[in-house]
């Protein structure tokens, strides 16, 4: 007996249902000689699950993720070509013109093979980006690239979202009020994990609003693995892809394995990271403001302080003009709070300061009064200058005032590890009521106070005025 993939998905939430239109469609479809596979079917019976009293869909929503080349888009040709015979209005759309374009040639040749001729069943028009097929006395189905305004003003019954992992938040804008005055809308989501290149965010958000039960009326399925795993476990190759054996072999899976293994998990084993999905800050954005060497630098040194929400850490990071109208920025270190804050005063100490910025209030009270009690012990010119303790108004300020200078590249680094990987995996939060934002990691085991402390002591070193020279005049 031939082993085959797990035709079940290892991830899946669906509503409850008693009725499907899955069989009907699967028998339609294998009118063109072609057979369904199980997992396939597996799919569509809660994508198709409807009330009986009603009629309606009970997923009015529905995403599927399934590694490559398992034969996922066949899926949606099933659905699409049962909507078709029920007299649905359909909006197939796609990331990238040729898949728009397969997506049609698909849907047409199961056409053709169940029997149904063209100008006796249906028309179709084959123009490059206008696909569509009419069916006499049915329905309707138009394919698409999509763009932030495609679909304006048109109205559908099922609107298809294939490579839904390059879906973006304008593009949804734009087209998810297309179906909005159907009697019984749907929206199918078909795609893989995103890559740290992905361009999408709406797949990743519609998994976790699924997953974690904060949505109605969505479901989803995945075949995936929890975490980053061996390439070449050929169990979780079958795990995960419920064609092998079917459609694909372990010869020709065997032959992707390469040097780059977090590909392989993602794009053969279904994995979805858990940080660089669309970070706020990517990685090219941040990589442009490198440098190599250190510029040159004028004035004094602004340092930012952060003591962690958790309570666990606090960060320090300085800020300074460059000769060149810029601010380099650097980040000192980021300690356990149980050290104390000895390393802290003793930089503050022996360095040029111009402002001392420092935030969290598990921690800043503690630190100015060491300040001011270090101070009574210190003659004039060595007392360390009291830190500025900034408003929410003025943090929210910060963040705005670091996003824009970032994007109008007037900030320079040089590359740090640990501060480089916090900014470019970090979500924005919001703070406060009137659209202020702040920021957070998206992987757990990094503190963004680092990032954090940066950002104070940017904002510290954007706000000082250059020290007048004194003239006098006889």
């Amino acid at each position: 007996m031939t082993k085959i993939g797990a035709q079940f998905p290892t991830v899946s939430l669906i509503l409850p249902y008693q009725h499907s239109k899955a069989s009907e469609a699967i028998n339609s479809y294998e009118e063109s000689g072609r057979e369904a596979y199980e997992w396939q079917l597996n799919v569509l019976e809660p994508m198709m699950a409807y009330d009986k009293e009603t009629g309606l869909w009970i997923h009015m929503k529905y995403g599927y993720s399934i590694p490559r080349q398992n034969g996922k888009n066949e899926v949606v040709a099933i659905r699409e070509f049962e909507g078709l015979k029920k007299g649905e209005n359909i909006i197939h759309t796609a990331h990238r013109t040729t898949t728009s374009k397969a997506a049609f040639n698909r849907l047409l040749k199961i056409m053709e093979e169940s029997g149904l001729e063209e100008k006796v069943h249906f028309k179709k028009n084959q123009a490059i980006g206008q696909e569509r097929i009419d069916l006499f006395d049915g329905g309707e189905i138009n394919f698409r690239t999509r763009s932030s305004l495609g679909g304006l003003g048109e109205s559908f019954d099922l609107l298809v979202v294939d490579e839904a992992q390059e879906y973006t938040d304008d593009q949804e804008s734009a087209l998810k009020y297309t179906i909005a005055a159907s009697e019984n809308p749907q929206t199918i989501y078909c795609g893989t994990p995103p890559t740290p290149h992905s361009s999408g965010t709406v797949f990743t958000g519609l998994r976790e609003q699924a997953l974690s039960g904060r949505s109605q009326d969505v479901g989803w399925a995945e075949w995936s693995i929890p975490e980053q795993s061996d390439v070449r476990d050929c169990e979780l190759w079958y795990q995960t892809n419920p064609s092998l054996g079917l459609r694909i072999t372990e010869r020709s899976i065997r032959s992707e394995i390469g040097d780059d293994e977090i590909d392989f998990n993602i794009q053969r084993l279904g994995l979805w990271l858990k940080y660089n999905q669309k970070s706020a800050i990517t990685e090219n954005e941040w990589a442009e403001l490198k440098v190599t060497q250190l510029p040159e630098l004028e004035g004094k040194l602004f340092v930012g302080i952060k003591y962690g929400h958790d309570g666990n850490n606090v960060a320090m990071s300085i800020a300074v003009k460059t000769k060149d109208k810029k601010i380099f920025v650097e980040s000192i270190d980021c300690r356990s709070i149980r050290e104390g804050n000895l390393w802290i005063l003793s930089f503050l100490r022996s360095s040029d300061i111009g402002e001392v910025v420092v935030d969290g209030a598990n921690g800043q009270i503690v630190l100015t009064e060491q300040i001011k009690e270090l101070n009574k012990k210190l003659k004039i010119g060595q007392k360390i200058k009291l830190p500025t303790l900034p408003t929410v108004r003025e943090i929210i300020v910060a963040n705005s005032k670091f996003e824009q200078e970032l994007y109008q590249q007037n900030i320079q680094h040089k590359d740090q590890p640990s501060l480089t990987t916090i900014v470019t995996n970090a979500d924005k939060r919001n703070i406060g009521s009137s659209g202020g934002f702040g920021y957070r990691s998206q992987v757990e085991e990094h503190d963004v106070a680092l990032m954090d402390s940066v950002i104070l002591a940017h904002w510290a070193c954007t706000n000082s005025k250059p020290v007048k020279k004194q003239t006098i005049s006889y």
